[in-house]
């Protein structure tokens, strides 16, 4: 697989009829490694080891209903009080994040309400908080670590 702009992380890894898996810590299972998903584990790892976010706190790929459409958010981190802080879009590394990319994970802050935005092709990362008084989004440097 492609080397990411992350950390460097250690990965469990298992091959299974010629597919090779990566174990998944949130989902506590292996799935089939992809190329977003090995962005999405990259960034897991990002949010536990860097961001020192529980792991109970945060959820992988889940499916919500935005305008009577089923889609699936790739990473959603929860406050202590169940409250959404951050959810994460995660894309292929040969994918170019452009304005559709924000556009879909806008469409799911509809739903869900999130304080933070991030948005990454592994190569490219893309932070925002969200400014629901004015109805838009301001770009940051970086996300903020988990506070306790």
């Amino acid at each position: 697989m492609q080397e990411l702009n992350f950390p460097k992380f250690s990965f469990r890894f298992k091959n299974s009829e010629n597919k090779v898996s990566i174990f998944d810590s949130i989902r506590k299972k292996f799935v089939i490694l992809q190329p977003e998903e090995w962005v999405r584990q990259h960034c897991i790892q990002y949010l536990i080891n860097v961001k020192h976010y529980p792991k109970f706190l945060i959820n992988v790929e889940k499916e919500l209903i935005v305008n009577t459409l089923k889609k699936r958010y790739d990473i959603v981190v929860f406050n202590s009080d169940g409250t959404i802080h951050l959810i994460v879009e995660c894309k292929s590394p040969t994918i170019t994040i452009n304005q559709n990319t924000f556009d879909q994970i806008a469409q799911y802050n509809l739903v869900l309400n999130a304080n933070y935005l991030m948005v990454t092709n592994g190569l490219n990362h893309y932070y925002c908080q969200m400014d629901f008084k004015n109805e838009r989004y301001h770009f940051l440097k970086d996300i903020p670590e988990h506070s306790k």
